[in-house]
């Protein structure tokens, strides 16, 4: 039976990873006849949309004393974001509600009025934010779980941005939207690998809500990624993501400045001209900046293998996903859910953020013979958008 979906999420363009699943997933809902919309906030980037009108207000977390007010109560549940949504619900009267990335700019007050309309609510997990107040489950550039027992810690510890105020607001924000009130009002959280699925439990979600499903390359990415001869591979290793502590790439260009070999660091972000600066004059790095979707494909796709040096509890990146769709091998840290997608023969892993064991996988990855094809074939097979659909149907049918 065909469904009526509301697809929720703060952005409607590519802005991130949650984006570019959502949109994805709103092309493979209406390719199977499923009546499918989005909701979302209003962003002048965002893509056309009819409902635009009854889109949540935008609010802005910068700016004016009374701009960061409205964003302070819109991580609460207010600024307009109920009136809006109320509005949403009776004109599209959906059979299930799919939350995605909606903290903040919507807020989860969304899954408990879809609920309370006996509306089946299932929420896809982007990241640790229902453990974790500031996301990252990192402190002062470690691994920190300290608000899986203890939401105080964000405050005490200042984890948002070095800022009490930011702390505190993080802190409501957690108690309000409560472990008990969100299982109550989710059927089924989505999480993209085993080791969400395993903090989730550690954190005291209940295991029958959980449902561990791998993220999906659409069609039109898969095909885009296979346009490269599998005997075309390059002479150079590449870093497609954002640039930001997190991430790991300032540990990474401190070791490629130091070895032989060509790295292109595709992408940008806040840390990017703190490492220009520092590693621009460097003959084997190349900063390509933030490409366009076919030119990122087409350096994925000739590369001799991706990185992926996270020190972060990374969930399902979709950078090793299309990388591994692309054919090119992924050296990864064993951190998070990255060593769940690289199996034998379609990559290797290294010690995070160690520099001497990254160092040996990038020697090692260099002097491997790689069957493109097969990991190419191996990751269409494993992460096809069909796959994933019949996954999901059967969780929006239960």
């Amino acid at each position: 039976m065909k469904k009526r979906v509301l697809l929720v999420n703060k952005f409607y363009y590519r802005r991130g990873g949650d984006c570019v699943y959502t949109l994805a997933l709103e092309r493979l809902l209406r390719s199977h006849g499923h009546d499918v919309a989005v909701w979302s906030m209003r962003h002048p980037c965002n893509g056309p949309s009819q409902y635009e009108g009854i889109f949540a207000p935008e609010v802005r977390f910068d700016g004016s004393l009374s701009s960061r007010f409205k964003a302070a109560a819109r991580t609460l549940g207010y600024a307009g974001v109920r009136r809006a949504f109320a509005a949403m619900l009776d004109v599209f009267r959906p059979d299930v509600v799919h939350l995605n990335n909606i903290h903040s700019y919507i807020s989860p007050t969304v899954a408990l009025m879809a609920h309370r309309r006996g509306i089946k609510v299932v929420w896809t997990l982007h990241d640790y934010k229902l453990l974790c107040p500031s996301y990252l489950c990192l402190y002062r550039g470690e691994v920190c779980e300290g608000c899986f027992s203890d939401k105080t810690a964000v405050m005490r510890r200042r984890c948002m941005k070095n800022s009490a105020a930011a702390g505190a607001l993080a802190w409501a924000e957690a108690v309000r939207w409560n472990r008990r009130r969100l299982t109550e009002s989710v059927d089924t959280f989505i999480c993209p690998s085993r080791f969400m699925r395993d903090k989730m439990l550690q954190g005291g979600y209940p295991a029958d809500k959980l449902t561990v499903m791998a993220n999906f390359v659409s069609a039109e990415t898969c095909e885009t990624l296979s346009s490269c001869p599998p005997d075309e591979h390059g002479d150079y290793y590449c870093y497609v993501g954002r640039l930001s502590p997190e991430k790991g790439v300032d540990r990474l260009l401190e070791v490629a400045a130091g070895l032989p070999y060509k790295l292109q660091v595709i992408g940008d972000g806040p840390s990017g001209d703190a490492l220009r600066q520092r590693y621009g004059s460097c003959a084997n790095i190349k900063f390509t900046g933030n490409c366009d979707t076919p030119e990122v494909m087409s350096r994925l796709s000739r590369a001799r293998f991706s990185i992926i040096p996270s020190v972060c509890y990374e969930n399902c990146p979709l950078g090793v996903i299309e990388s591994l769709c692309a054919g090119t091998p992924v050296a990864g840290a064993l951190i998070g859910g990255i060593p769940e997608l690289i199996d034998d023969g379609d990559g290797l892993c290294f010690t995070a953020a160690d520099a001497v064991d990254m160092s040996r996988a990038v020697h090692e990855a260099f002097s491997r013979r790689w069957d493109y094809e097969g990991i190419r074939s191996r990751a269409g097979e494993r992460f096809s958008a069909e796959k994933y659909y019949g996954s999901l149907t059967d969780i929006y049918a239960l």
